[in-house]
């Protein structure tokens, strides 16, 4: 039987030896909803959107309370191009549906791009491919982990 993706998630953290938290809750589908939920500040979720950035798909994490700034990651990244995956796309890339997503692209070959402002919490909170499912950790850890991308994607 196929790993689930919060095992892959499970196995990727105990790989680094990551000292994480594992939350089961109501199921929840905005990131105001999980953020109360968690009993944690919106800005500490990682919220993880997959865009289609020029040919490819990529995945993008940033704090809940904060946008993606499409305008300065076309310049950024000189894609003339950049649109959200639709509902179709996010199931077919990740085999997930939009608002479980973990901020971990590598698990599904896609590359992650990481707002440098999520780095403003030491703690980060997200969804583990389940909407009853999530995970806290350090952004430190989070980064050794994933090896994101860095920049400024969100406004």
């Amino acid at each position: 039987m196929a790993e689930s993706v919060f095992q892959r998630i499970e196995s990727l953290l105990k790989q680094h030896d990551i000292v994480f938290d594992v939350l089961r809750h109501e199921p929840v589908y905005t990131s105001q909803q999980a953020a109360k939920v968690r009993g944690t500040p919106l800005a500490s979720g990682a919220k993880a959107l997959i865009c289609k950035g020029g040919d490819e798909f990529v995945l993008f994490v940033m704090p809940a309370d904060r946008k993606l700034d499409s305008g300065q990651v076309r310049r950024a990244k000189g894609w003339r191009k950049l649109r959200f995956a639709n509902r179709e796309e996010v199931e077919q890339l990740t085999g997930l549906r939009p608002g479980s997503i973990p901020p971990f692209g590598s698990l599904f070959g896609l590359p992650t791009l990481c707002d440098n402002r999520l780095a403003e919490n030491e703690k980060i909170n997200f969804n583990a491919g389940d909407h009853g499912i999530s995970v806290s950790m350090t952004y430190a850890d989070y980064v050794r982990a994933e090896q994101p991308e860095l920049g400024t994607f969100a406004q």
